[in-house]
């Protein structure tokens, strides 16, 4: 029975008999239905890219962003749920904001992080309350190491900080070509390729819905500050990344 989730699923504050709270395990499956999330610190910033997921050919392009800018050089990318994800883009902001305010410097990425992932797992608590079903990643540019940092908070409250990292329906196949990056070379414009390339090999056009590409940096090129990339640059990157994924396919045929 409990490994049904039957009469243990009810709140997020219960625990099945095998240790597993059921909420929490439900907004994680939200998010691996939502669009692919990446996030990757190359030597000179932080790419962030996603999958936005058009449910209508109706929507206007650029609507519903899935990308934020949290203060002036960290930058957030969220999948999942639209609306919960809206609401810790606003707690991010309100962090930062609060911590200028109150100690006259930029928040540091690893507090900025701690709070989220305290505030989100503060809603794992109460029965009167539901997980968030999104995850968060985070980028920003940490001035005591001189150096951008990648976190990623996930809905049970978890949060770590990564070289590479991805989140979405994708995310398996995402963190296998990840891996196969040699981020301490790659540089920022070469990983919004790279970005694009994974998000675009993993998705199945016959099948998936419309998707739009969603890419921001936080690079050194722009003294970090948190930047989305113009339309022409993730246009040139779909380009490049769908002729590399053909290349891919060609070799595969041939050696077939």
């Amino acid at each position: 029975m409990a490994s049904s989730g039957s009469g243990y699923d009810l709140s997020p504050t219960t625990f099945s008999p095998d240790g597993r709270i059921f909420q929490v395990e439900y907004a994680s499956k939200s998010v691996a239905s939502s669009g692919t999330l990446i996030g990757l610190k190359c030597s000179d910033g932080i790419v962030l890219a996603c999958e936005k997921l058009l449910a209508n050919k109706m929507l206007v392009p650029g609507s519903n962003k899935r990308i934020n800018t949290v203060s002036k050089t960290s930058g957030c990318a969220f999948t999942g749920f639209v609306s919960d994800g809206r609401q810790i883009v606003n707690r991010a902001r309100e962090e930062a904001s609060s911590y200028l305010d109150t100690y006259g410097i930029p928040v540091p990425p690893s507090v900025l992080a701690d709070r989220l992932a305290h505030y989100v797992h503060y809603f794992t608590l109460h029965g009167a309350l539901r997980p968030f079903g999104a995850s968060m990643v985070l980028g920003c540019y940490e001035e005591d190491m001189d150096e951008a940092s990648l976190y990623m908070v996930e809905p049970s409250g978890q949060v770590f900080k990564y070289f590479g990292c991805a989140a979405g329906k994708g995310r398996q196949g995402a963190k296998t070509e990840i891996e196969k990056l040699d981020l301490s070379t790659l540089t920022v414009a070469q990983g919004i390729k790279e970005a694009a390339r994974i998000i675009s090999m993993l998705r199945d056009d016959g099948k998936d819905k419309p998707m739009e590409l969603e890419i921001s940096t936080v690079a050194a090129e722009n003294n970090y500050v948190h930047k989305p990339c113009e339309k022409s640059v993730i246009a040139e990157a779909e380009k490049w990344a769908k002729e590399q994924i053909e290349e891919e396919e060609d070799m595969e045929e041939d050696e077939d």
